[in-house]
């Protein structure tokens, strides 16, 4: 039955093989060529998971500040803050009652801790007042790890459990964010301004 039924739709199938193999010899074109992608830190989007009716979106952890000339990292002891987004896609509120990580010794939640009947509570860096309501604005607190048990770098990822009061508890990969724009290494700089052939 199945060699029948691929059979029966080789001949229909023709073009798509035909365009497939087109697409795969202009890939090959570059195959082997050094691009200037090549040492470039790929973007890492921010966690998006669901807990029951509420939606975790845009989830992260905040990439550490530096002077330029040290490393981004977070080091051990140090406290880090997060970024994110709880949708309510329900008509009933529910409410944030705790947060926890292995990465960190504590978590702190300050502000609203309420994700509204269709609305949104925004986890922000130093976000602790609460919404304006009238103006449609999400309702906004902040959710920070103390005294980090490592030393946390761009591009690495930390487990991270929320619990809420209806929803329940659900424990996700929380990336630390990577730079908005690309890196790279300086070897590949140094090519660069010497010309190149």
């Amino acid at each position: 039955m199945k060699r029948r039924t691929v059979g029966s739709r080789a001949a229909s199938s023709g073009p798509v093989v035909a365009a497939v193999g087109a697409a795969l010899l202009v890939t090959g074109c570059g195959a082997g060529q050094i691009t200037q992608t090549d040492t470039q830190v790929a973007a890492i989007n921010g966690t998006s998971v669901d807990a029951g009716s509420i939606a975790i979106r845009n989830a992260e952890v905040a990439y550490p500040e530096t002077n330029g000339s040290e490393p981004a990292v977070y080091p051990k002891g140090s406290d880090a803050g997060t970024t994110i987004w709880l949708v309510n896609q329900s008509g009933k509120a529910d409410e944030l009652l705790s947060a926890s990580t292995e990465a960190a010794a504590d978590v702190t939640l300050e502000g609203s801790r309420t994700v509204p009947a269709y609305r949104t509570l925004v986890l922000g860096p130093g976000q602790s007042a609460t919404g304006d309501e009238v103006s449609g604005d999400p309702t906004r607190g902040s959710l920070t790890l103390n005294g980090l048990t490592r030393d946390l770098r761009p591009g690495q990822m930390i487990d991270l459990t929320l619990t809420f009061r209806d929803a329940g508890a659900v424990t996700f990969e929380l990336p630390i964010t990577v730079p908005e724009e690309p890196r790279t290494s300086d070897s590949a700089s140094s090519s660069h301004e010497g010309g190149g052939h």
